[in-house]
């Protein structure tokens, strides 16, 4: 038998930006799978894609229209063993999860089929059940609406120049030196907080590097100063896992611009069922 949980996770999470229901939705596809009689399918992982693709379009659409909160950041996924687990290469980097939430769930599957997994859109219309016009047209909207004309999605990863960002970062920061941290962010970097309603979050949303400096100095002092600290790689972008012994109660994602190394993002998520992974 293929390791199928394995195979789909990549499409599932990367529609639903989580991968507790990422699992619910493959498990449901999959008890479906071996308990019908499916004598006639000739390619079974073409088949389990699909219908785990439309399975994860329905539940992301379902999650849309209840009331959302103010900040929904996606369950964060390690990828440091993405060399050793191949399948974790087609994970999404974290910041770009964060803008597909800006699109509808069926625009968002003919993105990531496209851009992530290099389908053709004929083979993209006949999984969504849409024609090859449409499928082409749901594209060009969702790249509309997540860059700027010729823009394209950059992706910080963990190296040297990063790791002594880091350090600079975090030392800044236990100093109150915020001259020293404010150098190191973006003038419109933007820190969002998701403490999915399960834990209270100081301040969901900042913008502009003089407030966020000033944030992330009150959260550190106020919460933070017995955490230990593991840099990490999460969704193929630098991190830092917050641990108060050996409970994990928070995990910050950096975007990091790779022209000068300032920090254009700031993603901290604290509610604990999007932890668990992790641990």
């Amino acid at each position: 038998m293929k390791d199928y949980q394995n195979i789909l996770f990549p499409y599932a999470y990367n529609i639903l930006g989580s991968a507790e229901d990422a699992r619910d939705a493959i498990q449901d596809v999959l008890t479906k799978f071996y308990t019908d009689q499916r004598q006639d399918i000739e390619n079974e992982k073409a088949y389990l894609v699909k219908s785990v693709i439309n399975h994860a379009i329905n539940m992301k659409t379902r999650r849309k229209q209840t009331v959302q909160p103010e900040v929904w950041l996606p369950e964060p996924v390690a990828t440091e063993s993405a060399d050793a687990n191949v399948y974790l290469k087609d994970i999404l980097s974290y910041s770009l999860l964060v803008l597909l939430e800006k699109l509808n769930a069926k625009e968002r599957a003919v993105f990531i089929l496209k851009e992530s997994f290099d389908y053709a859109h004929e083979e993209i219309a006949d999984m969504l059940g849409i024609t090859v016009e449409l499928s082409r047209k749901l594209l060009s909207r969702a790249k509309a609406r997540l860059f700027k004309p010729e823009e394209k999605p950059e992706v910080s990863v963990r190296n040297e120049r990063t790791n002594a960002m880091l350090q600079n970062y975090i030392d800044a920061i236990r100093g109150r030196n915020l001259e020293k941290l404010g150098s190191l962010l973006a003038a419109d970097i933007a820190f969002y907080a998701d403490g999915g309603g399960k834990v209270n979050v100081f301040r969901k949303v900042c913008t502009g590097a003089s407030e966020v400096a000033d944030l992330l100095t009150h959260i550190y002092f106020t919460y933070q100063t017995k955490a230990n600290i593991v840099v990490k790689e999460i969704n193929h972008q630098p991190a830092m896992l917050f641990y108060n012994g050996d409970t994990l109660v928070a995990c910050t994602v950096f975007d990091i611009a790779p022209e000068d190394g300032k920090i254009l993002q700031i993603s901290a998520v604290v509610d604990p069922g999007k932890l668990r992974s992790l641990v």
